[in-house]
């Protein structure tokens, strides 16, 4: 899924399991169940909310969210932003939004037509129009220079799950929730 950095436990299973490929899927979050489901996947790097009947799903972590807005803004002067800072702010969400729908008082809906995809709406962002709000990851992942981002306090988060069919569950995959929760190659279940 965007922003999802399975780097380490990729080079892991590398190093423990040589002889068995592992190939990374981008997933786009609207398609991460479909795409279990119909076999393009094993299993996936995930958000919640995910349709969990008939999966084993483990919890990773949950992303903190950021207000993402132009470099020129105001709002950069502080280390993190409530909600209150946010007043009078015209806010964009775009159409993949993944923390949605939650409700920010105060602050004003884009007038203009859904932005399909977050880093369109960041591009939109860095021009002074509004803020949007997302996971730091996606932050991150779509990062400009004509933009920034500062934590957003008591803000929605983005639980990250790791997910699979229970009804294709496998050695390998067990392997990999090992090397996930941290197991080393000696130690056992």
């Amino acid at each position: 899924m965007p922003g999802a950095t399975p780097g380490r436990w990729v080079d892991r299973w590398s190093s423990r399991r040589p002889e068995v490929a592992l190939e990374l899927v981008p997933l786009e979050v609207a398609e991460q169940r479909t795409a279990l489901d119909d076999g393009r996947v094993d299993a996936a790097i995930a958000r919640r909310p995910i349709d969990d009947d008939g999966l084993h799903v483990i919890a990773l972590y949950d992303e903190v969210p950021v207000v993402v807005m132009s470099s020129e803004s105001d709002l950069t002067v502080v280390d993190e932003l409530e909600a209150s800072d946010l007043d009078g702010s015209v806010l964009i969400v775009p159409g993949d939004d993944v923390l949605g729908p939650f409700d920010l008082p105060g602050t004003v809906p884009s007038r203009f037509d859904t932005i399909e995809t977050t880093a369109d709406a960041i591009a939109t962002v860095a021009t002074g129009v509004g803020i949007a709000i997302v996971p730091m990851s996606l932050a991150r992942l779509h990062h400009r220079r004509d933009v920034t981002y500062r934590p957003l306090v008591g803000g929605p988060v983005s639980s990250v799950v790791f997910a699979w069919r229970r009804d294709r569950d496998s050695a390998d995959i067990q392997d990999f929730v090992g090397i996930i929760r941290g197991r080393t190659a000696n130690s056992s279940r």
